[in-house]
């Protein structure tokens, strides 16, 4: 009876947004992020191990073959014969600044990776940025027009051009345009990023840098173009067959604007994750390109690196490569959250 007889009570007005801590849309962030370090910090622990697994004595494997500072040498035999628990409270403190210098160059490890980095993110990302533009153009036109003579000459063409070996592309490609083949003369230079002695802050000195990149941002190109033309005309053609295309047409909205306002936007999305996880491997390099036409970059750098073995210089090169692309990873995350909001529900 007392339930009965109970006055009603009005229920609380809550302020707008009470109760509701975060948006979909920042817990999604907050996760993305949140599993990128996750990641970062299962690297960071994994390249701790990796290099203390080798077989052998580390000292002899460090000094073989080169001239070693006694001072240097010292330092190893305290760094390697103390505890692994030492060992690793020493290396987490500051995991991208290695203890031990590069002992192929005698000099600190990022004195020697820095020098290296501003020709790989002009080779690659070139390369990536004009194969974004033409790979997206063609996967559009060929899915637009399926089936149509553009359509299966570019798909066969784009298809022979991702099933080749990028060094093997690169090397015809220096043997007929540089070397010459069949009395014609080679045209291009051989390797290198510049000429000897010229000074690359002149305008002659840019053109002489874009005249030597000509090649190797060339095999890059068509090798990442087919990749996302493929994807684009993959990606266009699934959505050319989803209903509110046709409900835009039956609006009255011509092809050209029902394919720009549409069909693109959408068909875009798996693009745009392939763009950003190459976009990690900027950094990385293209390590067979810049061996093949002979350009210091970061590529270049880590096949000498692991001709030494130079583990400092490996390990920090290891854990930079994949510090890259978890970053690129998490940035076409957010982004691709920010372009299609089912992500975020």
């Amino acid at each position: 009876m007392a339930l009965i007889n109970a006055p009603d009570v009005a229920p609380t007005p809550q302020a707008p947004g009470r109760g509701r801590v975060l948006g979909p849309g920042v817990r999604f962030a907050v996760s993305r992020v949140l599993s990128s370090l996750g990641t970062l910090v299962f690297v960071i622990l994994f390249n701790f191990f990796l290099f203390r697994m080798l077989p052998g004595d580390p000292i002899a494997l460090y000094t073989r073959g080169r001239d070693v500072d006694p001072e240097i040498r010292r330092q190893m035999q305290i760094k390697f014969h103390a505890p692994i628990a030492e060992q690793f409270v020493q290396y987490i403190k500051n995991p991208f600044v290695p203890e031990l210098p590069s002992q192929q160059f005698s000099a600190p490890v990022w004195d020697v990776i820095v020098p290296r980095i501003g020709p790989t993110l002009l080779l690659v990302g070139t390369a990536t940025l004009l194969a974004t533009v033409f790979g997206v153009w063609l996967g559009v036109r060929a899915a637009w027009k399926r089936g149509e003579r553009f359509d299966k000459v570019t798909t066969t063409t784009t298809l022979v051009m991702y099933s080749m070996p990028e060094f093997w592309f690169g090397m015809i490609l220096l043997i007929v345009f540089s070397v010459g083949v069949f009395g014609f003369p080679g045209i291009f230079p051989v390797g290198g990023l510049s000429t000897p002695g010229i000074d690359v802050g002149s305008f002659a000195g840019l053109a002489d840098v874009g005249w030597h990149l000509v090649l190797p941002v060339f095999t890059l190109t068509v090798v990442y173009l087919a990749e996302y033309a493929l994807v684009m005309r993959a990606s266009l053609i699934d959505e050319m067959g989803q209903e509110y295309l046709q409900t835009a047409r039956a609006k009255g909205l011509r092809d050209d604007d029902v394919r720009r306002k549409h069909a693109v936007p959408n068909a875009m999305l798996p693009t745009t994750t392939l763009i950003f996880l190459n976009l990690g491997f900027v950094i990385g390099g293209a390590i067979t390109i810049e061996y093949v036409f002979s350009l210091s970059g970061l590529g270049s750098l880590t096949v000498q690196a692991l001709r030494g073995p130079d583990i400092p210089l490996l390990q920090t090169l290891f854990l930079l490569f994949s510090a890259a692309v978890i970053l690129a990873n998490l940035v076409a995350d957010l982004l691709y959250a920010r372009l299609d909001p089912r992500v975020r529900t």
